[in-house]
């Protein structure tokens, strides 16, 4: 089982470079980073931690663009994955978006893993012409068309969202696959739609106990007629041992802890202090 680090960016405290850079040097395996464009003041979709048309975290406000964020952790890094948790693809165009993460795996050296999610902001997708009760739909299009982008020499796609004829997309992402998890509430609706168009699962922070949720996933995930095993990414579970172990003899691939938002010294020290936890319990 793998461990990750992901950073709530804003524009204070560390920086996603240097943030990235000492997870790295931790020995972590993955850095994510979030998404969100805007947040619009008023609005109808509650939060799905709150309830209602509060925010948890003023980041939700001050959000950096992930793939900026990520491309400034390009030349100071050389093994640690880059990562969404989450991104919200149909709030991009898909042609510029498939072009800016093929530009970021090529240039990584293939180390990219798109995080994406539905959207619970419905408020926000509606901004960017995307009704709420279709954003499965258009997410589903915008992922077929990337990967048409990224596969095929002469790319072409149809669709409700997305539509364009042959075209030339080049650089090709270095990976012969970009990997490709969905963050959403573990149901067995969600769970159909992941095992059908992308290959795995990333959890949100309120999941609870997920061991009867990935035995679900994985069921479903034969059910459609996949080989081995999805991907699952745990979101926020404590470095406790009998926790980590549950989850790992249940089928979690990575667990992800968050990043205190704090500054770049008091960060690494955080990231240090987990670190060595972490090795302890794997020596233990």
């Amino acid at each position: 089982m793998r461990y990750g680090i992901v950073l709530f960016t804003s524009d204070r405290g560390i920086s996603p470079a240097a943030a990235a850079q000492a997870a790295e040097e931790a020995g972590f395996a993955t850095f994510y980073v979030p998404e969100h464009t805007h947040i619009p003041i008023r609005r109808d979709a509650p939060h799905p931690r709150t309830g209602d048309s509060s925010l948890p975290d003023d980041r939700y406000l001050r959000t950096l663009d992930p793939w900026v964020a990520l491309a400034s952790a390009v030349p100071v890094t050389s093994t640690i994955r880059l990562a969404t948790a989450v991104a919200l693809p149909v709030e991009s165009d898909p042609i510029t978006l498939a072009k800016t993460v093929a530009t970021l795996d090529h240039l990584s050296g293939g180390r990219v893993t798109l995080g994406v999610g539905f959207g619970w902001n419905t408020d926000e997708l509606a901004d960017h012409g995307v009704p709420g009760k279709r954003r499965r739909t258009a997410l589903r299009e915008y992922l077929e068309a990337m990967r048409a982008l990224w596969t095929e020499e002469e790319a072409s796609y149809a669709g409700e969202f997305v539509e364009f004829g042959p075209s030339w997309a080049w650089p090709k992402p270095v990976q012969p696959k970009v990997p490709v998890v969905v963050g959403a509430g573990g149901t067995e609706r969600t769970f159909r739609w992941i095992a059908r168009h992308s290959d795995g699962w990333l959890t949100t922070p309120a999941e609870g106990d997920i061991t009867g949720k990935v035995a679900q996933l994985r069921e479903i995930w034969r059910e459609e007629g996949r080989e081995g095993e999805p991907e699952v990414i745990a979101l926020g579970p404590r470095p406790v041992p009998e926790e980590l172990a549950k989850i790992e003899e249940a089928g979690v691939t990575e667990v992800v802890f968050g990043l205190p938002d704090r500054s770049a010294g008091e960060v690494e020290a955080w990231l240090d202090r987990l670190a060595g936890k972490l090795g302890q319990l794997a020596g233990a």
